[in-house]
């Protein structure tokens, strides 16, 4: 059995707010093996972004801290590094693709310029050495005349070619795991399709595991091996790609797949979950789907559920499927 890459135990990322403490990230456990592809799903606000953030200890801070569990990269645990070695492992070790293009690239400096400084902080490469790798990155991430877009500002390239050239920022300098937050968001469907084959195919390539940010369940389903559901900063489930769509355990997970449009149905609606997610640490006791669930019961709303193995193989945070 190979050890994983990256080992998240516990994880507890709160925001100090008027309120007090706002539990964003409320101990989370999971997993990612070289290689492997894990999905992250669900709605805005249950934590998703937030967990990305502090692996790559970017948790803006204040308000924000991880106060409890482990991060562990190769067995080393990040929640107790120190910046210089967080800046040495960021992009170079673990490196992201953010959810938008132009809020991550520096619109002053040339494409060529940010890439090279990529490169030359993690690499002891000359400048010469440097475009040459840059030059090369671009064109494996599909950017056509790549020497004359490295002369060119982040204003004068359409997003799907951001988004490509976000990608080659992050895979330049081969991190072991890439974590894409909702990377194809912004993006119509042909690009969508674009960018998930290229990252497929740098996956295969490159053996780096990937972790999918998204909300998407059709990119999960065409991307992912493994998935986790995130709810008000819990996972309330974990299983294989497979077991999730066939045989999905937790409500809100059976709710997601139900809200997915379908080709084959001849559905008026689509199903939507009731009711909204609840702001982060207003629920103190109970399970957090509850006020949601059509399933719930008077346990449920008393006791907060633990994540359970149950008999097909996932493992589910609900009452229903306790023994």
């Amino acid at each position: 059995m190979d050890a994983p890459v990256l080992d998240v135990k516990g994880l507890k990322t709160y925001f100090l707010t008027d309120d007090g403490e706002v539990p964003a990230v409320d101990d989370i456990d999971f997993h990612v093996k070289r290689g492997e592809v894990l999905g992250i799903v669900g709605e805005s606000g249950c934590g998703k972004s937030v967990t990305s953030l502090s692996v790559m200890g970017l948790v803006p801070s204040p308000p924000g801290k991880i106060v409890g569990g482990e991060i562990l990269y190769k067995g080393e645990d990040l929640t107790k590094a120190n910046d210089k070695r967080m800046r040495q492992i960021r992009g170079n070790d673990i490196a992201m693709i953010f959810q938008e293009p132009m809020t991550s690239l520096n619109p002053v400096y040339k494409i060529g310029n940010q890439l090279i400084e990529a490169i030359r902080l993690h690499n002891p490469w000359s400048k010469k050495q440097a475009w040459e790798r840059a030059v090369d990155i671009m064109t494996q991430v599909g950017l056509p005349r790549a020497e004359e877009l490295m002369d060119s500002y982040p204003h004068q390239l359409s997003g799907g070619m951001r988004q490509r050239v976000m990608i080659a920022m992050a895979m330049v300098c081969n991190p072991e795991v890439l974590i894409a937050d909702e990377p194809t968001t912004a993006l119509d469907v042909t690009i969508q399709a674009q960018i998930l084959d290229l990252m497929k195919r740098l996956n295969t390539e490159t053996q780096t595991s990937i972790i999918m940010i998204t909300h998407d369940l059709g990119v999960v389903s065409e991307m992912c091996e493994r998935i986790i559901v995130m709810y008000a900063g819990k996972v309330v489930e974990e299983a294989n790609v497979e077991t999730i769509f066939k045989d999905p355990k937790h409500p809100y997970t059976v709710g997601l797949i139900q809200s997915v449009p379908d080709m084959r149905s001849k559905k008026q609606r689509l199903y939507s979950i009731p009711g909204t997610v609840p702001k982060p640490g207003s629920i103190k006791q109970g399970c957090q789907f509850a006020p949601r669930c059509e399933h719930a019961f008077d346990r449920c709303f008393a006791e907060t559920p633990t994540l359970e193995k149950t008999d097909n193989g996932s493992r589910v945070r609900c009452w229903l499927h306790h023994s």
